[in-house]
């Protein structure tokens, strides 16, 4: 039979899967196989030709419910004794694959006998299509028939659940049922004790009820993370699965072996979850797990949509109770303008029908005189959505007109379209009666005010002038008191060291020349102090590392102090650096610690603390400064305190609590004034019996401190032949000193009494190698604009300012030009020397 080649070739080329069995019953020897069967089952012809078909193709010992062998040999069999093809509708044998494990495949065989020319089967034909995707599709579409059947009969147990436990319990039952556990139940979790509750659950017959609180943690860690975190927690095993003390004990308590369990996440809290039960071992498939999820999520949702509706319900009685409740008349609208609620107040007030004023017939009743713009009015916000805002008479339920003030504000959903709109008519009559009654009254009342209101400025101005009096006098007082005292000790000097000289006794002269030396050095401490508070001194700004110049201080604070008090720096690291005149500060630190140690006779504390400042708008608007980046320099000390009315005249010039003869009164009014003259602030904090801390506040400034070597204070003489000097000064006493001084060193001089003066002399072929000028100049030019000028006709003159005072912007603010410097008046005539051959030695 298989001589034939053409027969072979078509078999080998069918599309269709076949084998040839020889009719050795039992075996079934394949005799033949073409190369789709070969294919399909994953074989080589070496592989089966010669085998009987059950050792080819042998069971899958893994499912032990197969009877593919059993059921194949039966129909060959039949094939045999009846001579007759058989077919086999669906027939589920496993395959083998090449690593030895098993396939599922179903099938659809067809086997027919080949008979000889006496009859006999001579061998059987053995075709076998591959029918598994039509089985697994055929399937999926069963069973999700069967689960689209199951969740229209959830739906329908859930929508006739009155409450949220209810339709859990409904939902519980059929799930169990659907997947034949054993129990299946809805626990609601208390947020705030971590524990849940199961109400009720459905039970399979023969197994407990869980009904109960538990605590989440007494099931392991595995249960408690996956419930939390919002994951399906899936156990096909309990003791496979979970140690002991992993929540075995507990799982096993109440009879569970298998369990999923699906949480429930409201608000990223953990709400509520649904667990299936099973009291033996259960490989729970895909598609159960995904039914318990689905059935979850759309239990879920009806809970929430329950909620939502009972609370929409609740909310609008409650809007209905209040809106009855107000004075006001209340409205409503659809998104059109169509009116569909008013609230009693409404039918109250108008006297209409109930719902004869829906829609739009609610304009009827205004005034005939307001019905038209309050209507365009109306049109114009139902399309743009601005608010309504309005005033007209509407009729009362008397027959009269009154007026009203209609409001209205729409409300949109989340894409922003509006959906309702929200009004309300107040009853505004009586207000307006009231207020024409007002305009009235005012008409004659302006008058009235204008004149009281010019008597009050003037009794204002009276006032801030007294003050300001009672200020100018106690500083004048103050200021003549010492000065007298100064100029007293100058005076009576300058008339001894007289008498003397007529007497011919210059032995006691020396000792009055020092009296007199010392009053003029304490009266220029004193014009420093002034010119501090008043924020006039003449500053030397530098880079200033301030926790440098605190440690450099703290000796000389010790000593100054005393040993009763003790002396703590609490320096700041990474301490920004400070634009200032390190003397100054110096000085302010000293004052402030003097203070400190003066209100604590009995001994005590003084703390020195630096500091970084971010000052915010706050902030800085509670010091009176500009918003950025400060440091700050703080003296504590734990003395008797200030009470407020003291701490806001404490920077007063001359004010003192100090007793008689114990300083000036002018310390803090000094500090106050070189903080800021540098740009900074001060602040005190106190109470009394509770201390007392001053804080200096000063801008941050980016350039580190520079450490520059000791200068030795007197100078070698320069070679002064040939070099001239330019002395500008209106004071003619001081220009003859500073013009004696110059020609003690050996230079020339030239004066100028002014400004013009200078110039005539700068623009003549005179040399000047140093312009010597006075900052405050009459005749139109002050020092710096004469610099200025002198420097454009001879642009590389040395210039030095003598000045009473360093105003600022005369200055620069400190910022001079290079080959510029300054003296301040009162100046030691040496001090004015070494300056001057300083600059001609640079």
């Amino acid at each position: 039979m298989m001589g034939n080649q053409s027969f072979a070739r078509l078999f080998q080329a069918s599309p269709a899967p076949f084998l040839v069995l020889k009719p050795d019953a039992p075996r079934f020897t394949i005799i033949e196989v073409n190369e789709a069967y070969l294919a399909a089952t994953m074989r080589t012809r070496e592989d089966v030709v010669g085998l009987g078909i059950f050792e080819a193709y042998p069971d899958n010992p893994d499912d032990p419910a197969i009877a593919g062998v059993r059921t194949l040999r039966a129909s060959i069999e039949h094939v045999l004794a009846s001579k007759q093809p058989d077919t086999l509708p669906g027939l589920k044998y496993d395959v083998a694959r090449p690593d030895g494990t098993f396939e599922e495949r179903w099938w659809s065989p067809v086997n027919s006998p080949v008979l000889d020319e006496n009859g006999e089967v001579e061998a059987i034909i053995h075709n076998a299509n591959d029918v598994t995707e039509q089985y697994r599709a055929e399937k999926a579409l069963r069973e999700n028939e069967a689960r689209l059947r199951f969740m229209n009969e959830l739906d329908e147990a859930l929508r006739s659940s009155g409450d949220a436990v209810a339709a859990m319990s409904a939902a519980a039952q059929l799930l169990g049922r659907r997947l034949g556990a054993s129990r299946t139940a809805y626990a609601a979790v208390d947020v705030d004790s971590d524990a849940f509750i199961i109400h009720r659950d459905y039970t399979a017959p023969g197994i407990a009820s869980s009904a109960g609180t538990y605590s989440l943690d007494l099931f392991g860690p595995r249960a408690a993370v996956d419930m939390r975190g919002g994951q399906t927690l899936v156990i096909r095993d309990v003791a496979g699965e979970l140690a002991l003390g992993e929540g075995r004990e507990t799982f096993q308590s109440i009879g569970i072996d298998a369990i999923v369990c699906c949480p429930l996440v409201s608000g990223g809290r953990l709400a509520a979850m649904m667990a299936v039960h099973q009291d033996t071992p259960r490989d729970w498939r895909a598609d159960e797990i995904s039914l318990v999820e689905a059935v979850v999520e759309r239990c879920w949702a009806h809970v929430e949509r329950v909620s939502a509706e009972s609370r929409l319900r609740e909310s609008e009685a409650k809007y209905h109770a209040v809106a009855n409740s107000v004075d006001q008349m209340i409205w409503l609208t659809r998104p059109d303008g169509f009116h569909d609620y008013y609230n009693d107040r409404w039918y109250e007030f108008t006297g209409a029908p109930y719902g004869s004023t829906d829609g739009e017939a609610w304009n009827g009743l205004f005034h005939p005189d307001d019905q038209e713009r309050s209507w365009a009015l109306w049109q114009h916000c139902l399309k743009t959505g601005e608010p309504y805002h309005i005033e007209y008479r509407l009729r009362h339920r008397s027959g009269q007109y009154r007026w009203v003030i209609g409001r209205a504000q729409c409300v949109r959903d989340q894409n922003g379209q509006i959906a309702r709109w929200y009004g309300s008519c107040t009853d505004i009559h009586d207000l307006k009666m009231a207020e024409e009654q007002l305009r009235e009254l005012n008409e004659t009342l302006e008058h009235r005010v204008f004149e009281r209101t010019a008597e009050l400025e003037q009794a204002h101005e009276a006032l801030r002038q007294s003050q300001k009096m009672e200020a100018v006098g106690q500083l004048t007082g103050g200021i003549a008191h010492d000065f007298n005292n100064l100029l007293a000790g100058i005076s009576g000097s300058l008339d001894m060291m007289q008498t003397r000289l007529q007497q011919g006794r210059v032995g006691d002269l020396d000792r009055y020349m020092v009296g007199a030396q010392g009053a003029a050095k304490r009266a220029s401490a004193l014009t420093h102090r002034l010119l501090a508070f008043s924020r006039r001194q003449t500053l030397d700004p530098k880079p200033t590392d301030v926790n440098r110049l605190v440690a450099g201080m703290e000796d000389l604070i010790r000593r100054t102090v005393g040993p009763q008090i003790a002396v703590e720096t609490v320096a700041k690291a990474g301490l920004w650096s400070a634009l200032v005149d390190p003397n100054q500060l110096e000085n302010a630190l000293l004052n402030l610690c003097i203070n400190a140690r003066d209100a604590m006779p009995n001994g005590g504390s003084i703390t020195i603390e630096t500091a970084n400042r971010w000052l915010d708008d706050r902030a800085a608007r509670e010091r009176d400064l500009p918003p950025g980046q400060y440091l700050s320099m703080c003296v504590s000390d734990n003395g008797t305190g200030m009470s407020p009315d003291i701490i806001e005249r404490a920077f007063d010039p001359f004010f003192t609590t100090k007793p008689i003869g114990v300083g000036t009164g002018l310390g803090l009014s000094m500090i106050y004034g070189f903080a800021r003259q540098s740009g900074g602030q001060v602040r005190i904090y106190s109470e009394v019996g509770n201390g007392t801390m001053v804080c200096v506040y000063l801008p941050r400034h980016h350039e580190e401190e520079v450490c520059e070597p000791e200068v030795v204070p007197t100078l070698p003489r320069v070679d002064s032949r040939g070099k001239t000097v330019l002395v500008v000064d209106d004071e003619p006493l001081v220009r003859m000193l500073v013009v004696d001084a110059v020609e003690d060193l050996g230079f020339s001089t030239i004066e100028a009494g002014d400004g013009p003066q200078a110039l005539k002399v700068l623009r003549s072929d005179a040399f000047v190698d140093l312009l010597i000028t006075d900052v405050g100049l009459p005749n139109g030019m002050n020092g710096r604009q004469v610099a200025d000028a002198a420097r454009e006709l001879r642009a590389n003159l040395k210039v030095l300012f003598v000045t009473g005072y360093a105003e600022n912007a005369v200055l620069s603010h400190g910022h001079l030009d290079p080959g510029m410097q300054v003296v301040t008046k009162p100046f030691d005539m040496t001090v004015l020397s070494n300056r001057i051959q300083g600059m001609f030695d640079d």
